[in-house]
């Protein structure tokens, strides 16, 4: 799907967004794009999983969530989203947080949205996801995320219930969202976050 050149972010509506870094770590364009959230009237959690390590690449990244282990990142990700659950939480993650963020949003029924940039995960058979609105930014061609899987995803995101959005950048690179990895990609980066602000705007209440 291509972006829309028009979208226009919409002017009503705001939510708690909890916020998952990449394998990269907590870095200064996460803090960004919560800075970024905020001025448009969201509220936003920004775990740090990795407690203060950062890397810059996926590579050295990856190293560091084997060193601290899924079951333990998977456990600081809950630990920090509990607190604020009962408001309706919007999940929202880049690449390994965006997997994480869908994991939590499809294990929390009161979650008002899914956020994905540049990731997804798995999908447990016989998960549910009612009605709940996703929206998935992802380069294209991407290696992370191939389209065989996406496609996959998309199908089985469906059929558990979600409302689904995929948009793709042509030639960007993996993270395009972040200024200070080789991945980035600013006029990809700033479409994406366009029509993301429009999305965040426009959530409904869940019940």
């Amino acid at each position: 799907m291509s972006v829309p050149a028009s979208a226009e972010p919409a002017t009503s509506g705001s939510s708690t967004i909890v916020l998952f870094h990449s394998v990269c770590g907590l870095r200064p364009a996460v803090h960004a794009d919560a800075d970024r959230l905020r001025a448009a009237g969201h509220e936003v959690i920004v775990p740090d999983l990795f407690g203060g390590r950062t890397a810059d690449s996926v590579a050295d990244g990856i190293v560091i969530k084997d060193e601290i282990g899924k079951e333990e990142l998977l456990r600081r990700a809950v630990a920090a989203a509990a607190p604020h659950s009962d408001r309706g939480l919007v999940y929202a993650g880049y690449s390994f947080g965006g997997a994480v963020a869908q994991n939590l949003a499809l294990g929390d029924e009161k979650a008002r949205g899914l956020l994905l940039m540049h990731g997804t995960s798995d999908i447990a058979d016989g998960a549910s996801a009612d009605d709940l609105p996703v929206q998935l930014h992802v380069a294209d061609p991407d290696p992370f995320e191939p389209h065989d899987w996406l496609n996959a995803w998309y199908l089985r995101m469906r059929r558990a219930g979600a409302d689904v959005e995929v948009y793709r950048y042509a030639g960007a690179g993996h993270l395009f969202t972040d200024p200070d990895l080789p991945d980035h990609d600013a006029e990809a980066a700033e479409r994406a976050w366009k029509v993301a602000l429009g999305f965040l705007a426009d959530l409904p209440e869940r019940g």
